[in-house]
C-alpha cells in the first residue's frame, strides 16, 4: 500500500454521507465524507499547511514552462500524491508561466489571490462534485488574470469555458482519480486556451509520469503520461 492516510498510510475510504470528522493533527472539526479504514482525518488545511512556500519560489522562477514549475512544486515536502493542494498548484504554475512568457501580471499580487482562491475547493470535488479541482483551477487562473466577475461579460464566459475544457480532457481519460494526471491535462488544455485567447505562448514539453508507483489507483496504460504510453507533444 503506498500513501493514502498521513497518519497511518491506511486506505482511504468514501462514506455516503458528510459526517463531522476531528483533525487528527490541528484537532479542528469539519463536516467530510473521507477518511482513512482505521477511521483517521486530515483535514485540507493541514493537508495542504507549507503550501504558501511556493510564492517565494515563484517569485524566483524563469521559466516559461508550467509543467516544469509543477513538477517542480510537486517535489515540495507540503505536496502528497493525492490532495486539495494541486487545486491551487496549477493555478499558481500557469501565473508564474504566463508572467515569465510576457503575460502582463502583477505576479505577487496573482499568486496571493490564486492562494486564497485554490485553497477553498475541498478535496475530492473531482468524484463528489463533478468538477475536478484542477480544471476548477485553470479557470481561477482566467478569471484572475482577465478580471472577471459574475457580472463580466467576456472575461465570465472565457474563465468558465477554460474550466470546461479542462474538464473535457480530464473526462475523456476517466477515472479514478490521480491529482498528478488531471493537473498534466489541465495545464495542456490551459495552454492552448491560452494562445487562443491572449496570444502569450506558454513553453510546453512532452510529459512522462514518474509518480505512478506511488499511486495505488494507477490507470496505467489508459492514462497519456504512463511511461510506456504514447506521449502527447505540444
Amino acid at each position: 500500500m503506498k500513501e493514502e492516510c498521513l497518519i497511518c498510510q491506511a486506505q482511504l475510504e468514501y462514506l455516503e454521507t458528510e459526517t463531522m470528522m476531528e483533525c487528527e493533527l490541528c484537532h479542528q472539526q469539519e463536516m467530510s465524507k473521507t477518511r482513512c479504514i482505521n477511521g483517521h482525518y486530515v483535514c485540507n488545511g493541514c493537508h495542504s499547511k507549507g503550501l504558501d512556500s511556493v510564492i517565494g519560489y515563484c517569485l524566483r522562477e524563469t521559466s516559461k514552462n508550467p509543467i516544469e514549475i509543477l513538477d517542480n512544486m510537486m517535489t515540495m515536502s507540503f505536496c502528497h500524491m493525492h490532495g486539495p493542494e494541486h487545486h491551487t498548484l496549477v493555478g499558481i504554475a500557469l501565473l508564474t508561466a504566463y508572467y515569465n512568457a510576457g503575460g502582463e501580471i502583477e505576479l505577487l499580487k496573482t499568486l496571493k489571490e490564486m492562494m486564497a482562491r485554490g485553497l477553498k475547493v475541498p478535496g475530492g470535488t473531482c468524484g463528489f462534485w463533478g468538477s475536478c479541482g484542477a480544471a476548477i483551477s485553470t479557470g481561477m487562473f482566467m478569471s484572475i488574470i482577465s478580471g472577471a466577475t459574475p457580472l463580466t461579460q467576456d472575461s465570465w464566459g472565457q474563465s468558465n469555458l477554460m474550466t470546461a475544457q479542462s474538464l473535457q480532457r480530464i473526462g475523456e481519460i476517466g477515472g479514478p482519480r490521480c491529482c498528478k494526471r488531471n493537473s498534466y491535462l489541465s495545464l495542456q488544455a490551459a495552454a492552448n486556451y491560452i494562445l487562443e485567447t491572449k496570444g502569450v505562448t506558454l513553453k510546453m514539453k512532452p510529459i512522462v509520469c514518474h509518480r505512478s508507483s506511488l499511486n495505488n489507483q494507477c490507470i496505467g496504460n489508459r492514462c497519456p503520461f504512463y511511461p510506456s504510453s504514447k506521449i502527447e507533444k505540444l
